[in-house]
């Protein structure tokens, strides 16, 4: 009989396992969620999903000031207690409480203040209602991420997974429900639809993830761990606001000076739309694997770190280089082989397929940055992250600023390039120079 040593120990690797279950469920509901977006391009229209991306930037910025930081705290948190042999459970507690607290507030300051931010921020009164639907999901989030926190600190991704997936599916229907009952009342079908279908998507993966997980009580003192998870948060927070702040600032202008380049405000909406509503998610499909991989990392390697393994961590950080790298110029040589197909035939819209070809090129660059940031968190650097995604973030904004106006969208696409080939190159630089590697 063959020796399936080897395989038995790979598949008892808490890393690989969890990254392979991770990326499995990822890439079922990328699949969902490619065709889930050629449905919306043909329904709602360039111009509805130009519409239905503009509110983004205010629902990622909700989720970074009152989610992404604590998620993050729980995830590192769980894993030092559960190798210490401590209740790892209490963290989540504090998280839950920290995060869902937050999240209620940004809600009602969003569903408040909704026609304001339409108006005066996205410059886009129709904006208003989306924004009142997508803060009811703030809270619903929140409690989400906190218990996939908890269980990536486990290294056990099941309920992170299976949540993921149920989450898009039901996402997927509830769309295709209200889109059939528009249809049958002759009632039009705008981007509402698509905010609602995030809104039950969310309310599916808490309702999952709050009925699997078991509370216990545990011995350690509540406020104590509630402090060290306040504490070792509000860095990240201020790094996820900030960038999320900054890429808003960048969603935002892009309508804007297109509309100085000389296009009418459909025409701006249109164009902003095929950009992130179809090119840039197909661009980014290949990512469920370098996602899965970033989220197993940072325990991975704040382990190896409280143990002392640089050893571990330098051949980690080399095959991570190695492995995206190759990915990456795999999925680009992809992109520009297939770039008119995909547009032409599957979002109908040759703009796609042009604007999908100038963005191959990034994907080594991106992939490789999102994976060496995990690594940087890892190895506790927050601050040096905050200062790689600032700096290609004002990148990208200073293209926006200075080179669209004048050359278009294609000055934008080129921005991105730039900004993901410098974070990516000083992500290695620091790495290289960094004391525990």
């Amino acid at each position: 009989m063959p020796d399936l040593s080897p395989f038995k120990k790979y598949a008892s690797h808490p890393v690989l396992l969890g990254t392979a279950l991770l990326t499995a469920t990822g890439l079922a509901s990328r699949v969902i969620g490619f065709f889930y977006r050629i449905f919306l391009s043909h329904t709602i229209g360039a111009q509805g999903m130009g519409i239905y991306q503009l509110i983004f930037p205010v629902f990622t910025l909700g989720i970074a000031f009152c989610a992404a930081g604590i998620q993050t705290a729980i995830s590192k948190y769980t894993a030092e207690a559960e190798g210490s042999g401590h209740c790892p459970q209490v963290f989540l507690y504090a998280g839950l409480l920290l995060s869902v607290s937050l999240s209620v507030l940004c809600a009602f300051l969003i569903y408040s203040c909704s026609d304001i931010i339409a108006v005066t921020i996205l410059d886009e009164p129709r904006c208003g209602m989306l924004l009142r639907i997508i803060a009811l999901s703030l809270p619903l989030a929140a409690v989400h991420s906190c218990i996939n926190g908890y269980y990536y600190g486990l290294q056990k991704t099941f309920v992170p997974s299976v949540s993921q997936l149920l989450e898009q599916v039901c996402r997927v229907l509830c769309v295709y429900i209200i889109y059939r009952i528009c249809q049958n009342q002759a009632q039009p079908v705008t981007a509402a639809m698509a905010v609602w279908g995030m809104v039950f998507g969310e309310l599916a993966g808490a309702l999952f993830s709050l009925t699997v997980v078991r509370f216990t009580r545990c011995s350690r003192h509540f406020l104590a761990s509630m402090r060290r998870i306040f504490t070792f948060s509000v860095p990240l927070t201020a790094n996820r606001v900030l960038i999320n702040f900054i890429n808003s600032v960048e969603a935002i202008l892009i309508p804007v000076c297109l509309k100085s380049y000389g296009y009418s405000n459909e025409d701006a909406l249109s164009i902003f739309g095929i950009l992130t509503g179809m090119a840039m998610p197909m661009i980014l499909f290949p990512s469920v694997l370098t996602n899965s991989v970033s989220v197993m990392l940072l325990p991975s390697i704040s382990q190896a770190k409280a143990q002392k393994n640089q050893a571990l961590i330098r051949r980690t950080i080399r095959r991570t280089i190695e492995s995206c790298l190759v990915l990456g110029f795999a999925s680009t040589l992809f992109f520009l082989l297939t770039y008119s197909f995909i547009g032409q035939y599957l979002f109908a819209n040759t703009l796609a397929g042009i604007y999908i070809r100038t963005l191959s090129f990034i994907c080594p660059f991106m992939f490789l940055t999102t994976t060496l940031n995990s690594i940087l968190h890892g190895l506790g650097h927050p601050t040096a992250t905050l200062l790689l995604n600032l700096g290609g973030c004002l990148i990208r904004i200073a293209f926006i600023w200075m080179f669209v106006p004048v050359h278009g969208i294609r000055a934008y696409l080129y921005g991105m390039l730039a900004s993901q080939i410098v974070t990516a190159s000083c992500a290695v630089f620091l790495l290289n120079r960094s004391k525990d590697v």
